[in-house]
């Protein structure tokens, strides 16, 4: 498929849906039989042109989702039924919200009418692989409504995302702190302070400035991190030379370096105005280093490059305090078993409830004034 023709269904600001990325996890093996994860990709086209595409993977194991499913796994594996293989509309290893029913933004589209056939598609795809499931994971809200329609029940997540003042950008950092409660501004310029008290250089570099040293380093920072929280290596070492090759444009690293040499630093992408924090590993341990690296620095950079969004990643209420605040993520499941998938939707209703009770408590601990991102708090969890 010409990368073209793919490009034109992904938007302005999602990195992640490029042909150059998706094939980088294939080409290096990242995704591939051997990790329980194929392409299934759905297209819709009209007149031989591309307008609707799904990026949807047959899997046979739960790994890298982030939206997790095991309990559901286990119940089947209990009352005797398949669960593997399943389908997951997603982007592998990638816990950032994105469109996953991707149509093309031509007035002569109709956008519902090509959601339908997508969807239908991906059902198809589930009876010739005869997948106990489909789970489109991290979809935009919007999405839920043509999922809906087709069976598949909304589940309720929540992530930390940081935002920028949409009325009044953030001029800079500091303006950005002048929001913060007093602590919570004494808190983070103690961080900061801290870190650069190490006597470390720091640097934020995008993809093409990026050197030999930077990229070796890069992807063993990730092996390291990986190891040492006893998780697993989803992306190949050659995942790191195809970014390399075909997509450092969308690549931004914060490096720390002792002597020359780095000794700490994050991989993350952006694309338009959203910036996406995903990797971070380090050689040496330094107090602070972890916040100013994968958050303070990002979310300068996010700042000065007018950006309105940096998502940092699944999980971490350590986050909070930063100023990445709860938001809602949002993914669709149909469960072919009836039994099992009525189970399922009772499960997804009381976590459902307990998500949103969670973000308000979460909330309420917002380190910015009531006159600052406490709105955009409030927004956020309508």
């Amino acid at each position: 498929m010409a990368p073209e023709a793919w490009n034109q269904l992904c938007g302005d600001d999602d990195p992640f849906v490029e042909h150059a990325f998706l094939a980088a996890l294939e080409k290096s093996g990242s995704v591939a039989k051997r990790a329980g994860i194929v392409p299934r990709l759905v297209l819709v086209r009209e007149s031989g042109r591309l307008i609707g595409a799904v990026p949807l993977y047959l899997k046979s194991n739960s790994y890298g989702e982030f939206i997790f499913d095991w309990s559901w796994a286990n119940a089947a594996h209990r009352g005797g039924i398949g669960y593997y293989p399943k389908l997951v509309a997603a982007i592998p290893f990638t816990p950032a919200t994105g469109r996953r029913l991707l149509i093309a933004p031509d007035p002569g589209v109709d956008p519902d009418a090509v959601a339908d056939q997508l969807i239908r598609g991906m059902r198809a795809v589930a009876d010739a692989e005869e997948a106990s499931s489909i789970h489109v994971l991290f979809c935009t809200e919007s999405e839920l409504a043509a999922l809906g329609r087709h069976g598949l029940r909304a589940r309720l997540s929540l992530q930390f995302h940081w935002h920028n003042r949409p009325e009044r950008p953030y001029r800079d950092f500091d303006d950005y702190l002048g929001e913060f409660k007093s602590r919570h501004r004494k808190q983070v310029r103690r961080e900061r302070q801290i870190a650069v008290d190490h006597g470390l250089t720091f640097k934020t570099l995008s993809g093409p400035e990026l050197g030999d040293l930077e990229w070796d380093a890069l992807q063993d920072f990730y092996a390291a991190n990986a190891a040492k929280h006893g998780g697993m290596e989803y992306l190949r070492p050659a995942f790191f030379e195809q970014m390399r090759a075909t997509n450092a444009h969308r690549v931004v690293s914060t490096l720390a370096y002792r002597d020359g040499q780095p000794i700490a630093g994050t991989f993350n992408f952006e694309k338009g105005r959203h910036i996406y924090g995903r990797y971070w590993g380090c050689r040496a341990e330094y107090q602070m280093l972890h916040f100013e690296l994968c958050y303070h620095r990002l979310i300068d950079r996010a700042i000065s490059r007018g950006c309105n969004l940096f998502e940092a990643g699944a999980q971490g209420e350590h986050k909070l305090k930063r100023g990445l605040l709860p938001a809602f993520t949002h993914s669709a499941h149909w469960i072919r078993h009836a039994g099992l998938g009525a189970a399922v939707a009772d499960f997804i209703d009381a976590e459902a409830r307990a998500v949103r009770e969670q973000a308000q408590a979460l909330a309420a601990e917002s380190p910015f004034r009531a006159s600052g991102g406490e709105d955009e708090r409030d927004r956020l969890l309508e």
